[in-house]
């Protein structure tokens, strides 16, 4: 059944990719509801009075999917781990400005172990598990790719699998791995700035 409902957005996918604009417009429709979902999953693990709604992180992610110079879009779990990765940078960028106002502002620890299951997780310091994941792109990038899909994107091993085009046994690995590696990266203690 999941085939058949990735049969009409992989088609307009490919056919954006090839240029058709009218296909990128019926597109959004059809998987907005998801894109929205995604969002939703984004804002649960940001601060209740975030100046950005779920609406308003989809249509930023949209506008910056659709400036994307010709994406050959395979299917529709790949736009979607696209979107969440632009949703992601939307707020880390936001939150980035946010503790530059604040000159450090109130940061909230990551709990790594949060990570073994993908959960709904509550508030998170995005930034300090963005540069850890910048760190871990820079041992293995893949690995990193991996916990973006799932932990933040919500993709099963499955879709996540597909995404990647590695096996599904392949992804499982990587998640543990990735997961120990993020562990010891966050619990190091980070150099104070000096007055």
């Amino acid at each position: 059944m999941a085939q058949n409902s990735d049969a009409q957005p992989t088609e307009l996918l490919r056919a954006w990719s090839q240029g058709d604009e009218s296909a990128r417009e019926r597109l959004i429709p059809l998987l907005y509801d998801e894109l929205h979902r995604l969002a939703r999953r984004y804002m649960r693990q940001e601060r209740p009075d975030h100046t950005l709604q779920a609406t308003a992180l989809v249509n930023e992610a949209y506008l910056r999917l659709i400036d994307v110079n010709r994406v050959e879009w395979r299917n529709r779990t790949h736009f979607l781990a696209l979107a969440a990765q632009m949703m992601r940078r939307i707020l880390i960028e936001s939150a980035r400005s946010r503790h530059r106002q604040k000159r450090g502002g109130a940061a909230v620890r990551v709990n790594i172990d949060d990570l073994g299951e993908v959960s709904e997780p509550q508030e998170r310091d995005l930034v300090a598990l963005s540069d850890a994941l910048s760190a871990l792109a820079m041992f293995d990038a893949r690995m990193s790719q991996v916990v973006e899909l799932r932990f933040f994107g919500g993709l099963s091993v499955e879709e996540t699998a597909d995404v990647l085009n590695v096996s599904p046994e392949t992804v499982m690995r990587d998640w543990k791995t990735a997961k120990a590696w993020l562990l010891r990266e966050l619990r190091q203690p980070k150099p104070t700035a000096s007055k």
